[in-house]
């Protein structure tokens, strides 16, 4: 799958122009979103001992709040996975944390070739109250989105119905999702194939 990392925009001027349909990643900091996008885009693997090794795309980090651009990588020449910066992340000042809100809102508002919002929810915590203020900012923009539940190899069968089942009444039937295990990943990639024959 060829993939190219386009622009890590900091302003609205530097949006790509093409007009190619997007698909947004929104979520709380260290919620894990790079690792899933470096699962979808995965281009090419090798066998090494214990498992296999991936080539990442997306930049993953210890320290959440990495992520101070919006990040567009084009695929196959015929759409864009969009990385947002993530939200409830306190150990950056709050005129940064207005800026990261103000960029990341006026995409998810205007953005016209905007198709789909994952929207990533650890399964290990369930939704947070700033995921559900994501969630009702979503459905009042009429935004389409669905959810991924993340992480799900932290836990094991009992707790992960019972943790997917709080996510599935705060916002719909979320898809298991680990960059681990491959989980989800098929699954998904079917609900964004849906979402870009709308």
């Amino acid at each position: 799958m060829p993939v190219e990392f386009v622009v890590a925009a900091h302003h609205t001027d530097q949006f790509p122009r093409d007009r190619l349909p997007e698909v947004a990643f929104v979520g709380r900091s260290n919620v894990g979103k790079s690792s899933l996008l470096n699962a979808l885009l995965l281009r090419h693997r090798k066998r090494v001992r214990g498992g296999v090794q991936r080539k990442k795309l997306a930049k993953t980090s210890q320290t959440p709040g990495r992520t101070r651009s919006i990040n567009f990588f084009r695929i196959n020449r015929k759409l864009y996975f969009v990385d947002l910066p993530g939200y409830g992340f306190a150990k950056v000042s709050r005129v940064e944390q207005n800026r990261w809100r103000s960029l990341a809102e006026g995409y998810l508002e205007t953005r016209e070739p905007l198709r789909l919002v994952v929207l990533l929810v650890d399964i290990r915590h369930g939704p947070t109250a700033l995921d559900r203020q994501m969630r009702q900012w979503l459905e009042y923009h009429d935004q389409p989105y669905c959810v991924a539940a993340t992480k799900s190899d932290k836990l094991k069968q009992g707790a992960r119905k019972r943790s997917a089942r709080s996510i599935e009444e705060t916002f719909a039937p979320p898809v298991p999702f680990s960059a681990v295990t491959g989980e989800g990943v098929k699954q998904l990639w079917r609900v964004i194939d849906s979402a870009l024959l709308t």
